[in-house]
């Protein structure tokens, strides 16, 4: 009888806290400088989910280390729902891959709430490349990439398994130039020091329109609102070819379920509304606003695909 009293009383305490959630400021942890896709996807939501709780929802940048020192710090977080993370799949999935150790396991550490949102890439050359499409692209690879190279924002990005992705789908090989940074890679391009790169659409569409760098395909499935000229890669010849920066937001791993389930709810409500949708819209952003069980089934399947992509271009951090 004690023992059905007490588990009544912990199932009350636990509903009233979701039902209560937030009694006090949320911090949104990102592993990255102000500024990238990651950084964006945090700012958008986290403005719309101070307006719904009532409670400040604060971003904190925690960069370094392929953003695995902020994953870390959330992981050994109280679970409690006032620190959590927004990270891409560079530091939950990609990091745990090809680092010889990071201090968290991701499938046992967090519980993954939803998927934010998805920002595609742009293919880009400098001007002074040859290729104006990208199929003129794939056959201009074939014949020069043993001198080919190209920049990316770090070992290990989402750019970084973009690249090589094609390299493998095409049977070639490139000299990968990590940089610190997505911004310090898209100067080289443009000033001619790399000549080409994947990056995240927000960072280098200014610069393809102001005719600095040429775009010659997106990554995403569809083309995208904010630059429908372009084509996909899936469209160009890869029908298979599908790669994007995911935000995803996370909590340790002991939180309680039906506050989870209640932050990923408030998620999805936030980015289906009309000024989020156009926010993200104008930055290059899918909005997703996954469930938790669709958020950690994508998790699996990007730890399967990424984890192939690693192994076959021999993908090491350190």
């Amino acid at each position: 009888m004690h023992v059905i009293l007490l588990l009544i009383a912990l199932t009350a305490a636990t509903a009233s806290v979701a039902q209560t959630y937030p009694a006090k400021p949320v911090r949104f942890l990102v592993g990255y400088a102000p500024g990238g896709a990651t950084d964006i996807n945090a700012r958008i939501v986290a403005l719309k989910l101070t307006e719904m709780w009532g409670q400040q929802v604060v971003v904190e940048n925690r960069p370094g280390a392929s953003g695995t020192i902020a994953a870390e710090l959330v992981a050994k977080a109280t679970p409690d729902g006032y620190l959590l993370l927004v990270a891409p799949q560079t530091s939950v999935v990609a990091a745990p891959l090809i680092f010889r150790k990071v201090n968290f396991d991701t499938m046992k550490d967090f519980a993954a709430l939803s998927i934010v949102g998805s920002t595609p890439l742009l293919l880009v050359v400098h001007p002074s490349l040859p290729p104006r499409t990208f199929r003129d692209f794939t056959a201009f690879m074939k014949a020069n990439a043993t001198n080919l190279s190209y920049a990316t924002g770090g070992i290990g990005s989402t750019p970084h398994f973009a690249a090589e992705l094609l390299s493998i789908s095409l049977g070639v090989r490139m000299v990968h130039i990590p940089y610190k940074g997505e911004n310090p890679a898209v100067a080289d391009i443009i000033g001619g020091q790399i000549p080409l790169m994947f990056s995240n659409i927000s960072a280098v569409l200014p610069f393809v329109k102001a005719g600095r760098v040429r775009a010659l395909a997106i990554t995403s499935p569809k083309r995208s609102p904010l630059a429908p000229e372009y084509p996909t890669v899936a469209e160009s010849g890869f029908p298979d070819f599908d790669v994007a920066t995911w935000s995803g937001l996370y909590a340790p791993s002991a939180i309680a379920r039906d506050l989870g389930v209640r932050i990923s709810g408030d998620i999805a409500k936030a980015v289906r509304m009309p000024d989020v949708k156009e926010r993200m819209a104008n930055q290059g952003i899918d909005p997703v606003g996954s469930t938790p069980e669709e958020h950690l089934a994508y998790i699996k399947s990007e730890f399967t695909r990424i984890g192939r992509v690693a192994r076959e271009a021999n993908i090491r951090a350190d």
